[in-house]
C-alpha cells in the first residue's frame, strides 16, 4: 500500500464539519506510514503542529487512534511508564494528555492513524473502557480493522462521491472495533501481565548491559521467583533467556549491517569475551558469527 498522510487545513475542516448528514465525528487527519529501522522519529514530514521532540514529548488538542500493524516500539504518557508496544497494538491519544512514542531503532514500525473529534466521538471516549490512564489496547493482527483503515485512507485520498459522510462512518466503525477489543482487554489482561510487560520494556532498554534480574524484580515490588515464573508464563521464556535472545538479535543486525569485527560486536552487545560470544552465537544460530556474516 502506498504511504499516505493527510492533515486538513482550517478551511477544509470547516467544510467537513458543514457536510450533511452530520454523524458527530469530525476527521482532522489520517495517514499510513512505514517508518524504517534506524531512522529518527518523527520524520520531517510531520507538520509543525504535530511534530515533537522525544525529550519534551507532546500534547495535542484532539483524539487520535494509532494502530501499529508491524514492528515494535515504546509508548509513554504522564501516567503510563515506558511500555513496549508490539505489532497488533492500538493506542488512543486523548486531548491535553502529555505523551510520547517511537518505533524501535532495530525494527521500525508500520502505523495507521486517524485524528478525530465531534460530539459522538466524545461520547464514545467517555465509555468506561476508554481511559486516558489505560490507552493501550492489544488487538492483535485484525484484518477487519486493517481493512477499514485502508478504506478510510483511500476514501480521503481520492475524495469521491460522499467521501465526507463515508469517511465519518468508517471512523465510527473503527471506534466500534476498538471498543469491542478494549472491553475484552480490560477484562482479560491481568495486573501480572501489565507488570511483566513493564519489566520487559526495561530489559529492552538495557539489552546490551548486564542486568541484575533480582534487582529489577525488587524495583517493582516482587520477588525474583515470582518475576521469573510470571515472565515465563506471559512471554514463554525466562527473563535471562529473553535478555540473551535480544543480545543475539542485536549482534545479528550488526553482523549484517556493519563492518565491525566479531570482537567489537561481542563487546558492544555486552558479552564478556569474544570466545563466549561466539560459543553462544553458534548455539543459538547454528553457525558461528563469521559464517553468519558471509552467508
Amino acid at each position: 500500500m502506498e504511504l499516505y498522510r493527510k492533515y486538513f487545513s482550517t478551511e477544509q475542516l470547516e467544510e467537513l464539519a458543514d457536510s450533511e448528514p452530520n454523524w458527530g465525528v469530525s476527521i482532522l487527519n489520517v495517514g499510513h506510514n512505514l517508518h524504517p529501522a534506524g531512522k529518527l522519529y518523527p520524520d520531517n514530514n510531520h507538520p509543525d503542529s504535530y511534530y515533537f521532540d522525544w525529550e519534551k514529548g507532546r500534547v495535542i488538542q484532539e483524539f487520535q487512534l494509532v494502530y501499529i500493524s508491524s514492528g515494535s516500539g515504546v509508548f509513554e504518557t504522564e501516567t503510563i511508564p515506558p511500555t513496549l508496544v508490539e505489532a497488533g497494538t492500538a493506542f488512543l491519544l486523548f486531548p491535553n494528555v502529555w505523551h510520547r512514542y517511537k518505533p524501535s531503532q532495530e525494527t521500525g514500525w508500520e502505523e495507521f492513524w486517524v485524528g478525530f473529534g465531534g460530539h459522538y466521538s466524545e461520547y464514545l471516549m467517555r465509555q468506561e473502557c476508554f481511559k486516558p490512564d489505560s490507552p493501550l489496547i492489544r488487538i492483535g493482527f485484525n484484518s477487519e480493522l486493517l481493512n477499514v483503515f485502508i478504506r478510510l485512507v483511500q476514501t480521503l485520498k481520492f475524495e469521491g462521491i460522499a467521501f465526507k459522510q463515508i469517511s465519518s462512518c468508517l471512523v465510527i466503525q473503527l471506534l466500534g472495533l476498538v471498543y469491542a477489543s478494549a472491553l475484552m482487554t480490560d477484562r482479560s489482561r491481568s495486573h501480572k501481565e501489565k507488570l511483566v510487560h513493564r519489566m520487559r520494556y526495561q530489559i529492552h532498554e538495557h539489552s546490551t548491559d548486564i542486568i541484575d534480574m533480582e534487582k529489577l524484580a525488587a524495583q517493582h515490588g516482587v520477588s525474583y521467583g515470582w518475576f521469573r515464573k510470571a515472565f515465563k508464563e506471559v512471554i514463554g521464556t525466562s527473563p535471562g533467556q529473553y535478555h540473551l535472545n535480544l543480545k543475539i538479535e542485536k549482534a545479528c543486525q550488526m553482523l549484517r549491517e556493519s563492518s565491525l569485527s566479531v570482537s567489537e560486536i561481542a563487546f558492544k552487545t555486552g558479552f564478556e569475551s569474544e570466545f563466549y560470544f561466539s560459543r553462544i552465537f553458534k548455539k543459538k544460530m547454528t553457525v558461528p558469527p563469521t559464517s553468519y556474516r558471509e552467508g
